[in-house]
């Protein structure tokens, strides 16, 4: 095992052997060739700090060489890859803008530059603290579970974890030569964020070395008190377990299990906590004293517990099987106390040398180094990413003295995103959340002030799709207003129901008459862009549950009435249902070669064949008649299209009531113009509204006039009905350079 300590002292000294270094590295990892890991070294010796003002000069244990050296030794411990050691080596320069990201990718690849991206990512979440800056978040309390959260969403590799596992263990050894406010808060990040997390993987040694330097910081009057009462009894207690460990040794020998047996130290924090969970005093703690048994196989675990059962008492309710039933994280043990010699407590864990190894290691002690099996190690790899994201999905263990409930009680919510501030604060959302999702949920008035948002340094729309990760910076006006658009759900602003009642309520407090000026103007802009123009617009007021037209704008202005149900409502009035009829209804047949009007009821005639009319396309929910053709079936128009219009005045004998049924599934073609200025990528962009809602496109026409580089484009596309219609010409609304969106009909 490297000694990690060794190297600190060679630090401290001001001087390390690397050649030395590298030769303890190849015991480790039991391999010959550590050239890139050479190479690293050589590449951050040489970015490291030169001169001697700078502090990490100063302080050499601060230096970002020394720091990759030492965190390059605990990854070793892991067995972790090359790749893995050297992101290690490199982050802290990389981290301190002392090498370069693309350097690092141009002198290693891709693989290694993820790693250090990935732990870059995870590097922004600070010490938790309560929000200053007038941001209101929630209490410090919730943000340690988010930033818990957060972290589990973030590791898609497990080596990522490791390396900020590694890089953090490095950072808390490293702060006591800090001040106390900068000790405090590297044990603080370390206790709520690392330490929980090195116990969701696992890695109990690390676990446990992570709490107890936190402690020690946190609460250095309670870690002196432990440390001194441990030293006081130490003699007398390292003698009675040499007698202890004698003694079984023989009885386990005698029935044929060969055994290793040693003490087993108890961490300070480990006492403390006890102390306080079970309010008893240190001589309470009976555990203190206690004995870790190694057997070959899981029957000898079994048959050194009865040998130990046999030769000491054992106390009612204190007996665990963690092998039948592993703890969350994977942890296997058996676990019993027992009344030991001179009648004093002792706590005795049996377990195999595998199972050992998981407890101490975790998930690294899973880890196969890719180069021994190049046939199986992508498989492999997969198979442990995945056993990781499975891992940190498990529900925390209910109950029992020794469950972390208290310090990881929450697992990730199904469904929630986790981003940053800017100030590196983390915000919980749904998913699929949008930039004014985000603005909202910070503070209100941020929302309402919401102009334009940076993702990542970017600039996107507002409507773009946030990711877990991503940082999110607002942009805002002082003049500015919530639009109405960020209403409706087919433009996708608002993804939050918090948000969307957030904008309601700002739209209520707002003049009456404006908001139904600009309800009138929403309602008349979609019956247009529908070509739903024979609507009664003063009879719709009553489907919505409002007394008059005037009402109903006003509310659909202030947000208080959605779109959808306006457009509904009209598609009722067109439409009408559950009516009572005098004749019988029967449903018009499907065409194997035409194209049929599936589940469209009509009075009076049975098993006809149907088609819809190319001249004007009816769609589910249009005002709809039947016209009985001379051996075709039925063609099926709108009420207002000119062609139906004239066969009602020529043929009026050969017209037919036509209602569209409920379960109508067919797809039915709709004509569509778009009217934009030309731009390299419009037709691309277009389409790919088209294909990400899943509708057909059957022919598309464009003519462009250069004079003035506007373009024309007719579409005609395959929809269900009037709401995915919707939302495709809202789609296309957004897209830069639109005029005008619409539908039309033939020749229009």
């Amino acid at each position: 095992m490297v000694q990690v300590r060794k190297l600190e002292t060679e630090a401290i000294a001001g001087s390390i052997d690397i050649d030395a270094w590298l030769q303890r590295l190849r015991a480790t990892l039991e391999i010959d060739d550590l050239s890139l890991i050479s190479k690293a070294c050589d590449l951050v010796q040489e970015a490291a700090p030169k001169q001697p003002n700078e502090k990490a000069f100063t302080q050499p244990e601060r230096n970002c060489f020394y720091a990759g050296l030492e965190m390059a030794e605990i990854l070793a411990d892991f067995k972790l890859d090359l790749d893995s050691l050297v992101a290690a080596i490199l982050y802290r320069a990389v981290r301190e803008d002392r090498l370069p990201l693309a350097t690092v990718r141009q002198e290693f690849g891709d693989a290694v530059c993820k790693l250090v991206e990935g732990v870059q990512q995870m590097a922004v979440i600070s010490a938790v603290r309560t929000p200053t800056d007038g941001v209101v978040l929630g209490d410090s309390q919730r943000q340690v579970e988010n930033v818990r959260k957060m972290l589990v969403a973030l590791v898609d590799d497990v080596r990522v974890a490791l390396i900020k596992l590694a890089e953090r263990t490095w950072a808390i050894r490293a702060v006591k030569n800090e001040s106390e406010e900068r000790r405090q808060k590297v044990a603080r990040e370390v206790f709520d964020v690392y330490a929980p997390l090195a116990h969701r993987l696992g890695i109990g040694h690390l676990k446990w070395e992570l709490e107890d330097i936190s402690f020690r910081y946190l609460e250095p009057g309670n870690y002196k008190l432990i440390a001194n009462l441990l030293a006081e009894r130490r003699l007398d207690r390292d003698g009675y377990i040499n007698n202890v460990v004698d003694l079984l040794q023989a009885q386990l020998k005698a029935v044929h299990i060969d055994a290793s047996i040693t003490g087993r130290a108890k961490h300070i924090y480990s006492i403390w906590r006890k102390m306080q969970r079970k309010h008893i005093s240190f001589d309470e703690v009976y555990d203190i004293r206690a004995l870790r048994v190694q057997v070959p196989e899981n029957r000898d675990c079994y048959a050194a517990l009865g040998v130990v059962h046999s030769l000491w008492r054992h106390i009612p309710n204190e007996f665990d099987d963690y092998i039948a039933t592993p703890k969350t994280n994977g942890y296997q043990s058996l676990h019993t106390a027992v009344i030991g010699p001179e009648g004093k407590v002792l706590e005795v864990q049996i377990r195999t040398p595998d199972m050992h190894e998981d407890a101490e290691y975790g998930v690294c002690s899973h880890w196969r180094y890719k180069g021994t099996d190049k046939s199986q190690s992508e498989q492999g790899y997969e198979q442990k990413v995945e056993w990781l994201r499975q891992l940190l999905q498990w529900h925390e263990e209910v109950g029992g003295p020794d469950s972390l409930i208290d310090e990881l009680r929450l697992e990730i919510e199904p469904g929630r995103i986790y981003v940053f501030t800017p100030a590196g604060h983390v915000v919980d959302l749904v998913n699929d959340a949008t930039p004014i999702d985000f603005a909202y949920r910070v503070h209100t008035e941020i929302g309402h002030h919401c102009r334009g948002a940076k993702v990542n340094g970017r600039i996107v729309t507002l409507n773009h799709k946030l990711r877990t990760g991503d940082h999110v910076e607002i942009l805002t006006a002082k003049s500015g207003s919530p639009s109405r658009d960020w209403l409706n759900p087919s433009l996708g602003y608002a993804m939050a129901s918090r948000t969307r009642s957030k904008i309601q309520h700002w739209f209520k407090l707002q003049d009456k008459e404006k908001n139904a000026l600009a309800g009138r103007s929403i309602v008349e802009r979609e019956l247009r862009r529908l070509a739903l123009g024979s609507v009664d617009i003063d009879r719709l007021a009553p489907k919505v549950n409002y007394q008059s037209a005037g009402d109903m704008f006003a509310a659909l202005g202030a947000g208080d009435l959605r779109l959808a149900q306006v457009i509904g409502a009209a598609q009722e009035q067109l439409e009408p249902r559950g009516e009572p009829r005098d004749e019988p209804v029967f449903k018009l047949a499907r065409s194997g070669s035409v194209r049929s009007a599936q589940d469209l009821e009509f009075m009076g005639v049975d098993n006809l064949l149907s088609s819809v009319a190319g001249c004007c396309k009816p769609v589910p929910g249009d005002d709809s008649l039947g016209y009985i053709t001379h051996g075709r079936g039925i063609s099926i128009h709108r009420r207002d299209c000119i062609n139906a219009k004239a066969l009602q005045e020529s043929e009026p004998d050969r017209i037919i009531d036509v209602r569209w049924g409920s379960k109508a599934e067919d797809h039915y073609p709709v004509d569509i113009m778009v009217h934009a200025f030309d731009r390299p990528a419009l037709l691309r962009d277009i389409t790919t509204v088209f294909a990400n809602e899943t509708v057909n496109v059957i022919a598309m026409n464009s003519v462009t006039n250069e004079q003035n580089n506007m373009v024309d484009l007719r579409v005609t596309a395959e929809v269900p009905n009037l709401d995915v219609l919707s939302r495709v010409l809202g789609k296309i609304n957004q897209l830069p350079n639109m005029i005008e969106v619409k539908r039309v009909r033939a020749g229009g």
